[in-house]
């Protein structure tokens, strides 16, 4: 019966898995045949008035620019506005879709200019490798896999006989669970290099400008990767104490040591116990990283916040929540498949 259900699984999750491939084959044929359809920058900007026109000829091979151009590519629909400052201020916004150029200084067309310019620029588009969404990812899966790793030791040692160890980790542990991670985030960024006398800037060259962003992504790092780790090492101890004890018994039985034992034996058995709610820790991080903003690390919701007290347009985190959304829902997607393809053995 058993052989049964399992061979009924794996059908399902071979089926599911192709009409997945099928799905973003699609999506991908779709996106690049957008694309082609898109008119490049020079296309559009021969949509310009022509007071614009005479302006960017003028400006042309002049040192002094009083037009701001601005160019946003987000391969299937494409922004392009133009301004200026001064009594006879000009601003001019467009939009190209499907090969289409609409103007965008009202109504829907400039709504619709506003959510690819701020989508543009939370994306990290033109900035350095830790902006936007690349920064929320790599802090989120850095941080997973450092506390994931100090996790094992932490449940470990709360489980051992030795009191001592025991309850220096589960003091450990409750202390990051029962405290506020932005309190954490505070402390490890502001109070430990205040008690020690350091900046986390001074950590890289000091002719380096971004030497205050990396500082800041490091203290994040290290407040985020302790807080997982207490997290995640009550999970570990969850699927460790999951294994039936007789299994301990018979290995003893065998002559292992108790290294052995947990390493060869209940280790290899508990990870798969482990992955759905490593997997919701996972996704969760994703979210928690959005508290970076409070030490001013460029994150999606930093950016995003940055564009609001520019621009002075609420709108901004619409698209910020829409790539929230995505994120989590392309990450959700992909544990579902593993904790799916995990459990066709069980």
């Amino acid at each position: 019966m058993n052989i049964i259900k399992k061979a009924v699984r794996i059908k399902e999750w071979q089926r599911s898995s192709k009409i997945a491939a099928i799905v973003i084959i699609v999506i991908i044929a779709v996106f690049i045949g957008l694309s082609l359809l898109q008119l490049s920058e020079e296309e559009m900007m021969n949509y310009a008035s022509d007071d614009v026109k005479q302006m960017i000829e003028e400006e042309r091979d002049s040192t002094r620019k009083h037009l701001t151009i601005t160019y946003n590519d987000l391969g299937v629909i494409s922004y392009l506005s133009f301004t200026t400052s001064g009594a006879a201020a000009i601003k001019e916004s467009y939009v190209c879709f499907l090969g289409q150029v609409y103007k965008a200084d009202e109504g829907a067309g400039k709504l619709t200019g506003q959510m690819v310019n701020y989508t543009y620029r939370m994306l990290g588009k033109g900035e350095n490798v830790l902006h936007g969404v690349k920064l929320t990812l790599l802090l989120t899966t850095a941080s997973v896999l450092i506390g994931f790793i100090f996790s094992i030791f932490l449940a470990l040692g709360k489980i051992a006989k030795n009191k001592i160890i025991s309850k220096i980790c589960s003091a450990y542990i409750f202390f990051f669970r029962g405290t506020p991670l932005l309190i954490q985030l505070f402390v490890v960024y502001f109070s430990i290099p205040g008690i020690f006398g350091f900046a986390w800037r001074d950590l890289f060259d000091t002719a380096d400008t971004e030497a205050v962003y990396k500082g800041a992504f490091v203290a994040a790092l290290i407040a985020f990767s302790l807080n997982t780790a207490a997290y995640c090492a009550e999970i570990v101890r969850a699927a460790i104490q999951s294994i039936d004890k007789g299994q301990h018994e018979a290995a003893k039985a065998l002559g292992m040591s108790y290294a052995q034992t947990m390493s060869q034996i209940v280790i290899p058995q508990s990870i798969r116990r482990m992955i759905p709610p490593l997997c919701n820790e996972f996704v969760m991080m994703i979210k928690d990283v959005s508290l970076v903003f409070a030490i001013s690390l460029m994150d999606i919701t930093t950016i995003s916040k940055n564009i609001m007290t520019s621009e002075g347009s609420y709108l901004v985190f619409i698209p910020a929540l829409i790539i929230y959304l995505i994120i989590t829902a392309i990450f959700t997607y992909i544990f579902n498949k593993i904790e799916i393809r995990l459990s066709v053995y069980e």
